[in-house]
Formats: C-alpha cells, sequence, structure tokens
C-alpha cells in the first residue's frame, strides 16, 4: 500500500513541476506578445550610399550623404516649374509640403506672392541641377547638432519666359535641413528643409568653382 501511495505522490509532485513549466511560459510568452504589440510597424534606417568599408547603423542615424541627397532632390523639386511659374510654383510648394517646415513654407509662400506682384512668374519656366563637378562631398555637409544640418548646394539655375532664356547662372544655396518625423506616411525621408543659413544663396564665381573659396 505505501508503494501506491508512493507513486501516488510521485505523480502528484511531476503535475505540480508541469504546471510550474507551463506557468512560466505563459509569463514568457505574455512578455513576448506584449513587446511585439509595442514594437513599431516600420523602421527607418538610412543606409550610407558608399558601403564599401562596411558600416554599423543605428535607426537615429543619418549619413551627411543621404542629408544632401535629401536636400538636393526636394530643392530640385521645389524650383520645377515646368509651364508657367505663375502656378508651378504654388503646385510646387503643395507638392513637397510635408518636406518643409512651417516656417520655411510661409517664407516660400511670401515670396511666391511677392514675385507674383511684381510679375516675375508669368510664363516663366524655371528648372536646377548640379554644376557639373560640384555634388556631394563631405565638405557639403556642416553637421550643427544631432538633428540640423547646413547643406551646401551648387546648382546651375536656368529660366526661361516664352521659349527666351532670361537667367543662366551658378548659385550656392546654404539649406538649413532639421529632423522632421511628425508624419512617416507622408515624409519617409524624417527629414525637412528649414530654410536658408547665413546671408541666403549667392552667385557663384569660377574661383569659388574650382575650390579657391571654402564651402
Amino acid at each position: 500500500m505505501r508503494r501506491y501511495r508512493n507513486e501516488i505522490d510521485n505523480v502528484r509532485a511531476h503535475l505540480r513541476s508541469l504546471w510550474a513549466v507551463i506557468a512560466i511560459q505563459v509569463v514568457i510568452i505574455t512578455g513576448l506578445w506584449a513587446g511585439w504589440a509595442r514594437a513599431p510597424d516600420r523602421l527607418t534606417v538610412h543606409i550610407p550610399p558608399d558601403l564599401r568599408s562596411g558600416a554599423v547603423l543605428s535607426v537615429s542615424d543619418i549619413s551627411p550623404a543621404n542629408v544632401y541627397a535629401f536636400s538636393f532632390y526636394i530643392f530640385q523639386q521645389l524650383n520645377r516649374w515646368s509651364q508657367d511659374g505663375a502656378k508651378d510654383y504654388g503646385h510646387a510648394i503643395f507638392r513637397v509640403a510635408p518636406y518643409l517646415t512651417p516656417r520655411f513654407r510661409a517664407e516660400l509662400i511670401s515670396d511666391l506672392e511677392q514675385k507674383g506682384r511684381q510679375g516675375e512668374l508669368a510664363y516663366r519656366v524655371r528648372g536646377v541641377q548640379e554644376v557639373p563637378g560640384e555634388g556631394y562631398e563631405e565638405r557639403r555637409v556642416d553637421v550643427i547638432d544631432d538633428g540640423a544640418w547646413v547643406v551646401w548646394l551648387d546648382l546651375d539655375l536656368q529660366e526661361s519666359v516664352k521659349g527666351m532664356t532670361v537667367k543662366h547662372t551658378a548659385i550656392r544655396y546654404p539649406l538649413r535641413v532639421v529632423r522632421y518625423a511628425v508624419d512617416l506616411e507622408a515624409n519617409p525621408w524624417g527629414l525637412a528643409l528649414d530654410g536658408f543659413h547665413g546671408d541666403g544663396p549667392r552667385r557663384l564665381h569660377e574661383h569659388d568653382k574650382q575650390g579657391e573659396e571654402g564651402v
């Protein structure tokens, strides 16, 4: 009889250990589920263009090359008036609005209104492109802090009215760029143009292009 009681006690002890294991597994599964539920649905990682030497990346890192690429692309779109600046300028501001800070957007709207009053937009076609040989280099992006940069774009500006060229010049645009992750659906870059730095744009001369004057 004692033998059977010992067997029963052993079975009961084994069952208690199994219940303990089950309870621990439930706790672990609950913790994993809670972590999964709080995890973001999407992560944005800025990959530098040159990976020949490898790279160690974190979600918060943004390389200067990516900041430059963002600035050039958005600024080029902002200055693309394909038919009539009186209409295209406003459309361009609206189209890239998610990539502009409210302050810069207000400055651009003010500039639009002023140019319109002065008759500088009607039938005007505009486009910008990089000055040949003046693309991205490390010196073209100044890191202000972890969330702000100044990007120096050397661009050829071309404008025409009714097929006649009225402006063709090289200009240096110093653009402020800031982190701006307020709506990643509309702005997956998490960056925004914040206006011009310092004295703003200025005409480039030959010695600037040849590197005799630093950016």
